[in-house]
């Protein structure tokens, strides 16, 4: 590899990372727009494995804009990011493929199942009630804007509700 090359994939990791962050802090934040803009025109989302829907970033949007109503805190951490680059039309690095690990702690809305009167009694103040963990499998795609999302998979592996946690607690 020449330098320029290497400066060039060391730019595309950078790019591609700041991506797959935006992700995160675009569903945290609520910031449906910014989500969309995240996308290839073609990308689609698949949060099928976790209770979800699949469709395409404007579909999965409008779902995420009702569905997290129910969880006004939530924080996406995302870790142990694999990135592998492919080829588009013969072009080696026109493509990537993303493997990264979550874990997503959130506060139900009122501090309960969505009403303050359903409010765990347990809860710590500012204490998630409801984390999850798994496996992001992300698509990406080369475009004339820069990095897109062509893909997102969510496939949760773990699930826990604090009056789960309360009722295994010592």
């Amino acid at each position: 590899m020449t330098q320029r090359v290497e400066l060039a994939t060391v730019m595309d990791r950078l790019a591609i990372e700041e991506l797959i962050t935006d992700y995160a802090v675009s569903v945290d934040d609520g910031d449906w727009t910014a989500y969309r803009g995240l996308f290839s025109p073609d990308g689609r989302a698949d949060y099928r494995r976790a209770g979800g829907i699949e469709g395409s970033a404007a579909e999965i949007a409008e779902w995420l804009t009702r569905t997290m109503e129910l969880f006004p805190m939530r924080q996406h951490l995302i870790v142990n990011r694999r990135l592998r680059f492919g080829r588009l039309d013969n072009d080696t690095g026109d493509t990537a493929d993303v493997q990264a690990d979550y874990i997503n702690p959130m506060r139900f809305a009122g501090d309960g199942a969505g009403s303050p009167s359903e409010a765990p009694s347990n809860a710590p103040s500012g204490a998630p009630d409801f984390v999850c963990g798994g496996r992001y499998a992300f698509a990406l795609v080369r475009t004339h804007s820069g990095w897109r999302l062509r893909g997102v998979t969510v496939h949760e592996k773990w699930r826990r509700t604090e009056s789960a946690a309360a009722t295994t607690t010592p």
